[in-house]
């Protein structure tokens, strides 16, 4: 049966960038690189190959990576276990930098020369957050050079991607480690708390305040406070928001007086912001008092080659008898698709040890994993989150009507926009968002 080709992947309006590099990030090779001048670069386990890999399950000669002034294509060469863009397995496509193709265990990325220049933090973890992979490990220096700044920080990326533990690892790196870490889970506080939870009130302030009661920037004085959900806040309690954060001073519910506070405040939302304010659901000036520095969380079927270090770090926590995790369930699991990311993936191997809490070896069997785990609703898997679930199966729809769209267009961006009924700066932003963009 011949490999499903994916459609065709436009890529950018005009001149590729220069330094162009195909990058090994995860994988026995990981950090293996090969530059993508004019011309064409074969990648296999072959002497013979520009790129020459370790892994197993790469054929001798597997991928082709053809590069003009304008484009770049990717073309399997035939290879047994196939080659995989977005969990999608293709024949030939068209990508653009940024972009990321797996074979087998391991994983390779479009890189250009300013993403070379950005450097590895030295060890595969940051606090709680594990990664071997180049992009974690990038994500990792990222956060230890914003951690000692004290400015703030907004964590984008998909439910489930670990966003908390990224604002705990950089307030633990930070030289307000030794005060308080304040989670405010604003997606989960009844709409009519909202304003008591972040602001405080006196007592008599609403019906059920019986005490004085502070809210969570003053519970955060010499910490850190981590808004999570940033994206439900309603739009009428923004512009309070927004004075609060720059006056540094909080006046509870029906009191009169100002309290003052010292908090560094890290947000994150796994709706897109730039989408929101462009619709006119988020406020501009709050989005930049609250992204001074915008760090973006990457889903974990972008890094599969992780796995293996997160269910070991996953079974460490988990305690209890460490079970044995045979090659065919680590196999299984770099192939599903994992809507609901890392968090999803916890759940799975909880899931196992319930099944089997002896601690004898984890079989595939037990994971409890669709066998179709790229099936165009795989997101809709009921063992995840509704919300988790919905989010994957938008974020498959949104990417499927961009690159219909770019079809359509000849990659023009100027006709793409105008039949989206969009403006070009928020097209090229969901374009990048998708990877179908630089």
């Amino acid at each position: 049966m011949e490999p499903p080709v994916t459609d065709t992947v436009a890529g950018p309006e005009g001149q590729l960038p220069d330094g162009l590099a195909v990058e090994v990030v995860g994988g026995p090779d990981a950090g293996a690189i090969a530059a993508l001048d004019t011309g064409t670069v074969v990648i296999g386990k072959g002497a013979d190959c520009d790129l020459v890999l370790s892994d197993p399950a790469v054929s001798r000669r597997h991928l082709a990576i053809s590069v003009t002034s304008e484009r770049i294509e990717v073309r399997d060469l035939g290879s047994k276990n196939g080659s995989f863009y977005l969990g999608a397995r293709f024949e030939s496509i068209q990508v653009a930098p940024g972009s990321q193709i797996q074979l087998g265990a391991t994983q390779l990325a479009i890189v250009t020369s300013a993403d070379r220049a950005r450097p590895l933090h030295p060890e595969p973890r940051f606090g709680r957050l594990l990664g071997e992979s180049a992009v974690m490990r990038r994500l990792f220096a990222t956060l230890a050079r914003l951690a000692p700044l004290d400015s703030g920080i907004l964590l984008g990326g998909e439910t489930g991607t670990g966003k908390d533990l990224a604002a705990q690892a950089v307030h633990a790196a930070s030289r307000r480690a030794g005060g308080p870490f304040v989670v405010c889970d604003l997606g989960a506080v009844p709409p009519g708390l909202i304003e008591a939870e972040l602001f405080g009130a006196v007592r008599g302030a609403y019906t059920g305040a019986d005490r004085d009661r502070a809210g969570v920037f003053e519970h955060a004085d010499g910490g850190t406070l981590f808004l999570d959900e940033i994206g439900e806040l309603a739009l009428e309690l923004q512009p309070r928001l927004l004075r609060l954060l720059e006056t540094s001073s909080v006046r509870r519910l029906g009191d009169a007086a100002y309290r003052r506070f010292d908090v560094r405040v890290i947000a994150a939302s796994n709706r897109d912001l730039t989408a929101e304010v462009e619709a006119g659901r988020f406020r501009r000036d709050l989005f930049h008092r609250l992204a001074v520095a915008e760090v973006h969380m990457p889903p974990l079927r972008e890094r599969v080659a992780d796995i293996p270090i997160l269910v070991d770090g996953i079974l460490a926590e988990l305690g209890g008898a460490r079970p044995a995790v045979p090659a065919d369930t680590i196999a299984a699991l770099s192939a599903y698709s994992w809507p609901g990311n890392v968090r999803q993936l916890r759940n799975v191997l909880e899931r196992a040890l319930a099944v089997d809490p002896s601690g004898g070896a984890i079989a595939r069997e037990a994971l409890g994993l669709d066998s179709r785990p790229h099936d165009d609703l795989a997101g809709a898997d009921p063992a995840v989150p509704f919300h988790e679930a919905k989010d994957r199966l938008l974020h498959r729809w949104e990417r499927s009507y961009l690159t219909g769209l770019l079809e359509r267009a000849g990659g023009n961006i100027a006709q793409a926009a105008r039949t989206a009924g969009i403006d070009r700066a928020h097209l090229y932003r969901l374009l990048h968002k998708h990877g179908l963009q630089r």
